[in-house]
């Protein structure tokens, strides 16, 4: 018989609480140590209680569940938090904290199974200590630029260091990271991203793209075709009309 996997459920709402308790019973590997109603009797519950996920409410009475994410990051070994909320404007900042998923209430089934399944198998994988890691980079006074992202894929966490992304590809809510021989996808708006890069070492050149200013080597263009900005990494990416200038500065050409 396999170890259970114990949750905590934290919603100021009691049918809330209900409801997820009994859609956790479909899942015989996981149990239910204790429900809560607001931050302070969760935070007396994770002192009674080895958790390993929270599932947690963001608009709370006194202290939000952000509040709770926060404290939870300067553990060893915090369990991992799954946001589950009605309030959508709060997905950004629940992924920034590193949240294992984000579950708009009112949730279906289906969408719950994909969160415990992710859940399972990153505890499965042992990536408590790197998403403690992340936690507490995401929980701590934000610097002025980013050095990092923490990148989600299949049950892992990924550091990657700005200093070795090329250029960024926008692509709706996501960026493509494109690396030395190989590219990452990011869940984050470009636009979002771009406001925490240093502009003295990114620039933005296209409504798709943002390339390392060190990587540009020269400006491509033709009468019949987009300005394209060639790299020293072998990649090129359009250059919209309006940035043109932008580029040539850059480049140190008139």
């Amino acid at each position: 018989m396999t170890t259970p996997i114990t949750a905590l459920i934290v919603d100021d709402e009691a049918p809330a609480r209900t409801a997820l308790r009994l859609a956790l019973r479909a899942h015989p590997d996981w149990q239910v140590a204790a429900e809560c109603a607001d931050v302070a009797s969760a935070e007396r519950a994770l002192a009674q209680h080895a958790v390993d996920v929270v599932f947690l409410d963001i608009q709370m009475p006194r202290a939000s569940g952000l509040a709770l994410a926060r404290g939870l990051a300067g553990q060893p070994q915090p369990p991992l938090v799954i946001f589950v909320t009605a309030y959508e404007a709060h997905a950004i900042e629940a992924f920034e904290l590193h949240a294992l998923d984000y579950v708009l209430k009112p949730f279906d089934d289906a969408r719950l199974a994909s969160a415990l399944a992710r859940a399972a198998q990153m505890l499965t994988l042992r990536q408590r200590a790197t998403y403690a890691e992340s936690l507490r980079r995401y929980a701590a006074p934000e610097p002025a630029y980013w050095t990092q992202v923490a990148v989600r894929s299949v049950g892992m966490i990924e550091t990657v260091a700005l200093a070795e992304v090329n250029w960024i590809e926008g692509a709706g809510n996501y960026v493509q990271l494109h690396l030395a021989g190989r590219s990452v996808l990011h869940r984050v708006p470009m636009q979002r991203l771009e406001q925490h890069l240093d502009p003295a070492q990114f620039l933005r050149v296209h409504r798709c793209a943002i390339v390392r200013i060190d990587q540009a080597q020269r400006l491509l263009t033709a009468a019949d075709r987009q300005p394209q900005l060639a790299l020293r990494c072998g990649d090129s990416v359009p250059v919209s009309e309006r940035r043109i200038a932008q580029v040539r500065a850059c480049l140190g050409v008139s």
